[in-house]
């Protein structure tokens, strides 16, 4: 059977709080396999049948929603697209691990959209942007606690959904995924 991983958005941050153990029981209950989570802010690693990842996101946020009361983000990729995140990021090996980051979005973002986002965050700070696979690469060059832009003006701005990690937390689920 495939591995994938679930990335969560906004778990364990802003009062949605919630343990890995009642995910990753969730998960179970929906007849997921050989579950595991990497940190506790929502990274869960499943086996299941081969199914298009939009259709397990779909029935992932559903199941988020319906057991804990949450809306949230449900990024669902294969090893070798979490492998591609990091490798294919420009801003790896040239920015700290810590502030190199791949935004999972929610599906393909508009390039003309991207391009005004750029221009739009040239004026508020030195972050770096790139456009990927259902990603956003971002280089916090300064950090993420002291940028101005967050997930939110992302969001806006290319109208669509995401859930970001950085390439070290992205560097352990890869090795945890095999």
């Amino acid at each position: 059977m495939p591995r994938y991983v679930a990335l969560l958005g906004s778990i364990n941050v802003g009062g949605n709080r919630l343990t890995m153990a009642e995910l990753r029981a969730a998960f179970e209950g929906e007849g997921l396999a050989n579950i595991e989570t990497v940190v506790a802010s929502g990274n869960v690693l499943f086996d299941h049948d081969e199914r298009p990842t939009a259709g397990l996101e779909e029935m992932l946020e559903r199941l988020v929603r319906a057991k804990f009361d949450m809306r949230s983000i449900v990024a669902v990729r294969s090893v070798e697209e979490i492998r591609s995140s990091i490798e294919d990021n420009p801003f790896t090996g040239h920015g700290a691990d810590a502030n190199v980051h791949t935004m999972f979005l929610d599906g393909e973002a508009d390039p003309t959209q991207f391009r005004v986002l750029v221009e739009d965050q040239t004026a508020r700070g030195p972050e770096r942007l790139a456009l990927g696979p259902r990603a956003l690469y971002i280089d916090f060059v300064e950090g993420v606690s002291a940028s101005r832009m967050t997930g939110a003006f992302l969001e806006r701005r290319l109208g669509r959904r995401g859930t970001a990690r950085n390439v070290r937390s992205l560097a352990r689920i890869l090795a945890k995924m095999g």
